[in-house]
């Protein structure tokens, strides 16, 4: 099979095994030199490439707006006086409530310019929290000199409740506040040269605050070095972006580190396009993308493996979206949790009916913590689970910890901990300084490194039954996606100390609609619905007849109505479901799946 592979520096591992069992591998190609800070990249391409669009947003009557290189750095240099005359900086940052935007994006880049620390928050914490317990938590532990929001409407709820310390409050919309328009038309001086001059690698860019399995988010220490040497090892495994500076059509938000680091910082790097999208990989917002993708064509396109299941339908019968989509794409890459079997083989299916081959799909790993790549398949691999090996600069340590390999993690992208939390901070790195990052891998082919790392799902995740057999939570939930595609959306793997395993599930409501024959039901009734059971049933007895033993096969399921929650830290930073946190939330539904006398929301399935 033939497929579109774009320029990739080949893998070079070097392999090291250590007496206790652990095994480091490093990438044989040294990190090369690195620029000092972020804000030199904007000032780069500014220079070079002054009327080339940087930024693009869809304004209230659906046209583009578009930013060039050289209007972004005027701005943000305007921006980066406003906030020095505030004196701003580490000690006195600017926090973000509002998602991607393009003044979003101007107040981050005045933040590098000036040396002032950005802390993006969820935007999910202002506007769908009821008590904005994580918007105080951060304000609390960041202490901002200024709050940045684009609109006072939605977020007038969030500013009026939260004691922010009497940090200045900017709108971009809205009065009862300090305009956006001020700081940008703020006349710059030579104060901002010198302040991005005393940028260095230890400078703190940025604080990205991540939940995980703790009640309350984590300030991961993100700085200038670490974000820097990261697109260093990624333009050197993708010299293809250096042939073709990426144009992007890309959601992910820029509070979490695959959308603000990853993708955002590649633009910076590269010089590159990103035109904000909308969209959202769900019923009412993912016409938004359909729209964007048909009008803009990307060279990569980056989404996690529900946007790529709430985008394949589409795709599949939308003939002018399928062109334009594939009219200039070099790269598909998913991230975040891993992309089931059925979605890899649909999009090869799609790209090849639309272009006679496959595009190249691959995927990376990584954590907030680690900026995010650690590792990177930067050659061809035909399945989801492959995550790569280590990438320039990183060093990966595979430590035997509860019967698997987890994957430490040391290099300048590494943080050096979390915000006035020095207890945590220690407890993330063992005696040799390595990050435990508490996610375990293998090597595809012990023998040959190159092959790539595979993905094991999290040490703390996996339990054992009743018989002492032990589950692969993570294995076992793809495996069972995968099985009951299209219709789950995710789940969580219960059986911790039972006889049999179990899941809690959600339904995709686009797929669930569809294959309940009701394309107006609500989430509560297409739980109930039998066709939606009948379903599952069939599909999980199937699965079963493969793979019979008591730790992969599924006994029962239960659909879920109410998605997961935010408040209640059922979201991870990666994207996916907190299997810890859900499982106790839904301590009910749990004993539900395991009754004696199973009531009529349960499925079995044999």
């Amino acid at each position: 099979m033939t497929v579109v592979k774009p320029r990739l520096a080949a893998p070079s591992i070097v392999s090291e095994d250590l007496p206790d069992g652990s095994r480091i591998l490093r990438s044989g190609t040294p990190l090369e030199p690195y620029e000092a800070s972020l804000g030199v990249l904007l000032r780069r391409w500014a220079a070079e490439r002054p009327d080339q669009v940087f930024l693009a947003e869809r304004d209230g009557d659906g046209e583009w707006v578009k930013l060039t290189w050289g209007e972004a750095n005027r701005k943000a240099t305007s921006i980066a006086q406003a906030l020095l005359d505030r004196n701003l900086g580490p000690e006195r940052p600017l926090m973000i409530l509002s998602g991607n935007a393009i003044d979003h994006a101007l107040m981050t880049l005045g933040g590098f310019l000036a040396g002032v620390t950005v802390v993006p928050v969820s935007p999910a914490y202002s506007l769908m929290s009821q008590d904005y317990g994580k918007v105080k938590h951060i304000a609390a532990l960041v202490k901002p000199g200024l709050v940045y929001a684009a609109d006072a409407a939605p977020f007038g709820g969030v500013l009026s409740t939260v004691d922010f310390g009497g940090a200045e409050i900017v709108l971009s919309k809205g009065t009862g506040a300090t305009s956006f328009l001020d700081l940008a038309d703020t006349p710059a001086t030579a104060e901002v040269d010198a302040a991005l001059a005393a940028i260095g690698p230890d400078s703190l860019a940025k604080v990205l605050f991540t939940s995980g399995s703790t009640a309350m988010p984590k300030g991961v220490l993100n700085t200038h070095g670490m974000l820097v040497a990261n697109q260093q090892s990624l333009a050197q495994i993708w010299p293809f972006t250096e042939d073709t500076p990426p144009v992007l059509v890309d959601w992910l938000p820029w509070n979490h580190t695959f959308g603000g680091n990853h993708n955002f910082n590649l633009i910076l790097k590269r010089g590159g396009t990103l035109y904000i999208n909308a969209g959202r990989p769900a019923p009412p917002l993912i016409p938004i993308t359909v729209r964007n993708l048909t009008d803009i064509a990307p060279t990569i396109y980056f989404d996690v493996p529900a946007g790529y299941g709430a985008l394949l339908p589409f795709l599949e019968r939308d003939a002018d979206l399928r062109a334009r989509f594939f009219e200039r794409l070099e790269l598909i890459f998913y991230a975040a949790a891993a992309l089931p079997q059925d979605l890899w083989t649909r999009l090869e299916n799609v790209a090849r009916s639309e272009r006679g081959e496959p595009v190249m799909m691959t995927s990376s790993w990584g954590l907030t913590e680690t900026s995010p790549l650690a590792t990177a398949a930067h050659f061809p691999i035909d399945r989801a689970g492959v995550i790569g090996v280590p990438v320039p600069g990183v060093e990966i340590k595979l430590t035997p910890v509860e019967g698997k390999l987890e994957m430490r993690v040391k290099g300048p992208n590494v943080t050096r901990g979390y915000l006035g939390q020095a207890e945590t901070t220690a407890k993330a790195f063992d005696e040799d300084g390595w990050y435990r990052t508490g996610d375990a891998g293998k090597l595809e082919d012990p023998d040959d490194p190159n092959q790539g790392l595979v993905f094991d799902g999290r040490v703390v995740e996996d339990f054992k039954l009743m018989t002492g057999t032990f589950v692969s939570v993570g294995n076992l939930r793809i495996a069972a996606l995968a099985a009951a595609s299209p219709l789950l959306m995710d789940a969580v793997v219960c059986g911790h100390d039972r006889d049999y395993v179990a899941l809690l599930a959600w339904p995709q409501l686009a797929a669930a609609r569809e294959l309940a024959g009701a394309p107006d039901a609500t989430p509560e009734e297409l739980v109930r619905s039998p066709r939606l059971a009948e379903f599952l049933r069939e599909r999980f007895i199937a699965y079963n007849r493969s793979n019979p033993a008591s730790s992969t096969r599924v006994e029962r399921v239960i659909l879920l109505a109410e998605p997961p929650s935010l408040d209640a830290n059922e979201i991870t930073d990666k994207g996916y479901v907190n299997q810890r946190a859900a499982l106790e939330r839904r301590a009910v539904s749990v004993a539900a799946l395991f009754a004696m006398e199973p009531g009529e929301e349960v499925v079995i399935c044999r």
